[in-house]
């Protein structure tokens, strides 16, 4: 085969460009792993936790706890290295060796990040990956009733390991078993004991936190701006959580669930609506959340929208029943329909494992869902109309494998200031909405069909939800509401900000100017730096990128 002149030097161009994108990423990775070797005790081997793409398992390491698939198809942006730290002293090691080689840092603890933010970076390149799952020890104290426990831990060892203790306790975090602690509590950390007790983040007590410099940190020396803001102000903005203390809740020996499901053809709209209305006054011990999905109808061919009432109540069947009919006779709740367990069991009930599934399977922390997805959220202060529940009903038939969960507040949610931490979403929040809609392969063109669908059925929402701002749950990382890239302004984040953090969103940025100044942790929504007044030497752009 000939090659004509201009050819040949462009394939000597790229041979070129190749070449020196390969050794970039040796001397990067080289470099790194040689700090590493001079700042690590000579007794902490390195090599057992350092994985380049030459490694066989550095793909696997990479998906495995990667829950949207969106982001590990081969054209997404790859991690140079993932280093998985045996100690907090690597941690450190690695913050410090980043900053001094001036390479991009993102901080995975479960991987469960919607948007990929913990283990892909679009906006920088090159980039490594500090993994936190080896990091996932946890102490219990039922004497102080409470538990410190590590970053790389997920919320379903939490459960088990407290239920080891004591039947008598819990801790008021996330529905799903396989969330990273670390991350999750970032966020803000809702489940299904959230009307009674409040969030995770509502529940922390001290945190270690290693800073920009490498310095770890407690909530005495951090100072009380920092610990308010890395509980809800959002993962990898103000530093690398090691881990949190956390407040353990009294839990009943016996609780019940149910679920009951409704299709339109049972009047599945009015019940709803009726939901909308009573469900953030019930008794703060009962939390029932719908999920709504489209099935197949008994009329052949055809489907409908099944609405699911899925609930946790502390305490027992007969109490439960007296409750319901007092305040929402319209499900026609029966004894049969409620299973009385221990709190650890209601955990798996939660998250819909198999009935006969023992609850050791919280040990192996895997992700019980991973697909490709797109998810958007929502906070709702009125009712929404029947004939605005006939129009969802309408767009959820057009697409193939969507999910909207009504998640109910009331109870303490309505108790705590929006102040108290960086999470906003408070008094007069009647339920909030998470969207998702998912697919099983990666056809050409189905990632765009799907998230159009999405952001269409959003748009339909707008007259619903709440307004001024339209509120969003930073755990559902959404990037259509912006992303931080090169010369974003102040107030172009303040957009997304305000959704996510209300009014909270400026105390979060004089946080991370204080703690963070040089914005060494960054990604597509992390918390901004505010610009330098002109008069102070001209503007300062926020550098994420």
């Amino acid at each position: 085969m000939e090659f004509s002149s201009s050819s040949s030097i462009l394939f000597s161009l790229l041979v070129l460009l190749l070449s020196a994108s390969w050794a970039a990423s040796n001397s990067l990775q080289d470099h790194f792993y040689k700090c590493l070797s001079q700042k690590s005790p000579p007794s902490t081997p390195l090599s057992a936790a350092f994985y380049t793409p030459k490694n066989p398992s550095f793909t696997p390491l990479l998906q495995s706890t990667a829950q949207n698939l969106r982001y590990l198809e081969p054209l997404v942006p790859k991690p140079e290295l993932i280093f998985t730290p045996l100690s907090e002293s690597q941690v450190q090691s690695a913050v410090i060796c980043a900053k001094q080689l001036k390479i991009h840092l993102r901080v995975r603890s479960g991987g469960h990040d919607y948007e990929a933010l913990s283990y892909v970076s679009q906006i920088e390149s090159p980039f490594i990956i500090v993994d936190l799952s080896k990091l996932r020890s946890i102490n219990v104290d039922i004497k102080g009733k409470s538990a410190w426990v590590e970053a790389g831990a997920t919320t379903g060892e939490v459960y088990y390991r407290i239920a080891e203790k004591s039947k008598f306790y819990g801790f008021p975090a996330g529905l799903c078993t396989s969330l990273g602690i670390g991350g999750h509590i970032t966020g803000g950390a809702y489940g299904s004991m959230m009307r009674k007790y409040g969030l995770g983040a509502d529940n922390v007590i001290d945190a270690q936190v290693i800073n920009a410099n490498g310095t770890i940190l407690n909530r005495q020396t951090m100072g009380e701006d920092m610990f308010w803001a890395i509980r809800g102000g959002g993962g990898a903005s103000f530093g690398v959580i090691l881990s949190w203390k956390i407040n353990l809740v009294p839990v009943p020996a016996t609780v019940t669930v149910f679920t009951v499901t409704k299709t339109l053809e049972q009047g599945a709209t009015k019940i709803l609506y009726k939901w909308q209305q009573v469900a953030p006054s019930l008794d703060e011990n009962l939390f029932i959340r719908v999920i709504i999905t489209p099935v197949n109808s008994t009329k052949k061919g055809q489907r409908t929208i099944a609405t699911s009432y899925n609930a946790l109540f502390l305490g027992r069947a007969d109490r439960l029943l007296q409750v319901m009919t007092q305040s929402f006779p319209e499900l026609g709740l029966q004894k049969q329909d409620c299973t009385e367990m221990s709190w650890l069991k209601s955990v798996l009930y939660i998250a819909q494992y198999p009935a006969n599934v023992p609850p050791e399977v919280l040990l192996q922390g895997k992700p019980t869902f991973k697909n490709y997805f797109k998810a958007k959220s929502d906070f709702v202060r009125q009712p929404i109309p029947q004939n605005g529940l006939e129009g969802l009903w309408k767009r959820l038939l057009q697409e193939d494998n969507p999910v909207v969960i009504f998640n109910p507040y009331g109870g303490m949610m309505g108790k705590i200031s929006e102040s108290a931490i960086p999470f906003p979403h408070r008094n007069g929040i009647l339920f909030k909405i998470m969207y998702v809609t998912s697919w099983g392969d990666q056809a050409k063109g189905s990632d765009a069909k799907h998230i159009d669908w999405i952001r269409s059925l959003y748009d339909y929402m707008a007259s619903y939800v709440s307004k001024s701002p339209r509120e969003a749950y930073v755990n559902y990382r959404d990037l259509d509401l912006g992303v931080n890239k090169n010369g974003t302004t102040f107030r172009q984040a303040s957009v997304w900000g305000a959704k996510y953090f209300k009014n909270n969103f400026k105390r979060l940025v004089q946080v991370k100017a204080k703690v963070d100044p040089d914005n060494f942790f960054r990604h597509e929504q992390s918390i901004p730096l505010l610009p330098k007044s002109k008069k102070k030497g001209g503007s300062r752009k926020s550098h994420h990128g």
